[in-house]
């Protein structure tokens, strides 16, 4: 290392290259192995310290590159996002992993991406901790150097960042969709204006305070951080706002962009006080290392498709899951009544799925070309779940990932600690009970139905619905051993997960967009219907849009992953309890109830697993994101589980049977 470092004092060698070349010996082999790291450094600063004329090299080659390079880029356009949007972000992303960009010597932003080049790095940068960078700092001694009678370059170009900054907070605070969710911006002063008038009052100002000790006095930054908090409490108003009331992609991404300029001017702020206070300038060395840890964690992330996606669809998730876990809590049976009603709504949709099952077999029988066929499932899945919820039907998989989102909420209102644990429990208790009953209120119905509508059209046509061979085909095809029914069970229950988050979307658009209100602005159909029988439509569109949107995309992705297996030659196929347990009831009157007994039991076996697997998916899926947007990120699940063991064991009858009287 020491011969690397004497090489800086060269005339002729690129001190952008041997930079890169002094990280390369910092960093250690796996990103995540940070004692390494930090071993390195410290050995750096030993040398540093213990050489001087290698320390003056270094220093010597940072104070160059600080004057000869453009810094106002990397303050102002690393780590924050830009004005394209959210979309068009994404594909400039994609596009600079295919191709990387050029990068310009003249800029600072080009030299930390050629010196940190790994997306890794970041790992590393900020595990080392920022008291071995404060350390890197100090054993390079700038107090050596002679104090600056007039104000520094880098000094004057975080001045010129911070102007450019704060007129794209003032402009982008004053969006239409910002404006309203929060109309007092207009009619009162606007604190992203404020701020932008105040910070080009201190800007202005700032070179004339520069070790001028009585020109300083009674100059500071105090207004202007009191501003940034009310420009803060401007966003999370909206954010709460836009929670109750809907939001889009839009609206996210810039309230997520101003939150990041906002950070930045706090940042370049701390950098310029401490070092307008201080002679020595060693107080704002943690400022510093903070900003520079900072930008080498965004540099690294700049192309990180999943970060951007993460960062930027928070706010909708969160409108998406709280949507579902008010839903969710309505498949939540608490009482005896609400148990015995959530019993009658699964008997509904058994009726309906029952007869769903018989009409896709039925379908099967007509010769249609393929896409037309697909369609036709299609529909008959989507108008069926469809016709389901408007009869105030259940369909028991679907209440998997609604009340995942309603378990999430509540984790989430102690912060992920679980203050209240007995509280949860009981919740998952009365969860586990309602699951069970809408399961058993589905298949206790959709098995004698179908049964009997395959024994009426033998009864009164003289053939079987289906023929023995495809009757024991429709066993095989639920068989634990004889299909890949798990697999096929485990698709149906990320399509249960993607459903859930349709209905949480589209309840947001409603929300957002006013749909009922512009239904009730329809001139003609007012006067064609009433204006009575108009407002309950409009109501009706505005709570079910979501749950009527979910059950028809269901529908299509249920119908739809056979002929795209067959259009991409993959052997995919879907399963979900209900049919599947339909399908036994038919193949049961079609054998004349003497089916292979072996048979048999591998598929009631395989309707179990079915059932089983497309509850576990779907809620372990629904669960994940819910709590990902709640920003619980540490979830004590061993607490969890034996809490809700010991809840079993106290009291079984809580996850099975409703409560008893009175209580």
């Amino acid at each position: 290392m020491e011969q690397l470092l004497a090489r800086f004092a060269a005339p002729d060698t690129d001190p952008t290259d041997l930079f890169a070349r002094l990280i390369d010996e910092i960093r250690p082999r796996r990103a995540d192995d940070v004692e390494a790291a930090r071993r390195t450094l410290q050995a750096l600063c030993f040398i540093l310290g213990n050489h001087p004329e290698l320390r003056a090299n270094v220093r010597n080659a940072l104070l160059a590159l600080q004057q000869s390079c453009r810094h106002a880029e990397l303050y102002t356009s690393t780590g924050i996002l830009p004005n394209t949007g959210f979309f068009s972000e994404i594909f400039r992303r994609i596009g600079h992993k295919c191709l990387p960009e050029v990068l310009d010597p003249e800029l600072l932003r080009s030299f930390l991406r050629r010196v940190f080049r790994r997306p890794s790095d970041r790992h590393w940068v900020i595990g080392v901790g920022d008291e071995a960078w404060l350390e890197l700092i100090r054993a390079l001694r700038f107090d050596e150097l002679a104090p600056h009678p007039a104000l520094p370059r880098p000094l004057a170009e975080i001045l010129r960042s911070l102007r450019v900054i704060s007129y794209w907070t003032a402009a982008f605070g004053m969006e239409p969709e910002l404006l309203n969710l929060d109309p007092a911006l207009e009619t009162y002063e606007s604190p992203f204006v404020t701020q932008n008038v105040e910070l080009i009052a201190y800007i202005e100002a700032y070179p004339a305070s520069w070790r001028d000790s009585t020109t300083a006095q009674g100059f500071d930054d105090k207004h202007l951080r009191v501003l940034f908090d009310q420009c803060r409490e401007v966003i999370a108003r909206a954010r709460k706002r836009a929670a109750r009331h809907g939001t889009s992609v839009r609206l996210t991404y810039h309230l997520k962009r101003l939150q990041q300029l906002l950070r930045r001017s706090e940042h370049l702020l701390d950098i310029l006080e401490n070092l307008r206070v201080d002679p020595d300038g060693q107080s704002a060395y943690p400022a510093i290392v903070a900003l520079f840890t900072r930008l080498i964690h965004d540099e690294c992330q700049r192309n990180d498709l999943r970060h951007h996606w993460r960062q930027n669809t928070e706010l909708i998730a969160l409108r998406v899951t709280d949507h579902a876990s008010a839903h969710g809590e309505h498949y939540i049976s608490e009482t005896r009544s609400e148990y015995f009603e959530m019993a009658r709504s699964a008997m509904i949709g058994g009726v309906i799925i029952a007869f769903m099952a018989g009409f896709k077999i039925l379908l099967g029988k007509v010769q249609m070309p393929p896409l037309t066929g697909a369609i036709v499932y299609c529909l008959n899945y989507g108008l069926g779940f469809c016709l389901i919820h408007i009869l105030h039907g259940t369909v028991a998989t679907k209440q998997s990932a609604m009340t995942a989102n309603a378990i999430a909420a509540s984790i989430s209102e102690s912060g992920g600690k679980l203050r209240d644990i007995e509280t949860l429990t009981r919740l998952m208790a009365r969860t586990l009970r309602s699951q069970i009953v809408a399961i058993l209120g589905n298949i206790g119905i959709a098995i004698p139905l179908a049964a009997l509508i395959a024994y009426g059209i033998f009864h009164f046509s003289g053939e079987h619905f289906v023929s023995a061979e495809k009757a024991v085909h429709l066993l095989e095809e639920q068989s634990l051993i004889y299909s890949a029914s798990f697999f096929y069970a485990a698709i149906a229950g990320v399509f249960l997960f993607l459903a859930g988050l349709i209905s949480g979307y589209f309840d947001n658009y409603a929300a957002y967009n006013r749909i009922p209100e512009r239904i009730r602005q329809l001139a003609w159909p007012r006067r064609l219907f009433g204006e009575s029988r108009m407002w309950r439509v409009s109501t009706y569109v505005g709570d079910n849009l979501g749950a009527l949107a979910s059950n028809l995309a269901f529908g299509f992705l249920l119908g739809g992953t056979t002929i795209l297996g067959v259009l991409l030659g993959l052997p995919i196929d879907i399963r979900h309890v209900a049919f599947a347990s339909a399908f036994v009831g038919i193949a049961l009157v079609d054998l004349n109830f003497a089916p292979d007994h072996w048979l048999l039991l591998w598929a009631v076996l395989g309707v179990a697993l079915i059932g089983i697997t497309n509850l576990t998916v779907s809620f372990a899926l629904a669960l994940k994101v819910a709590l990902r947007s709640r920003r619980v990120t540490e979830t004590p699940w061993r607490q969890i589980v034996s809490a809700l063991l010991r809840h079993l064991l106290h009291h079984p009858r809580d996850f099975l049977l409703p409560p008893k009287k009175g209580e």
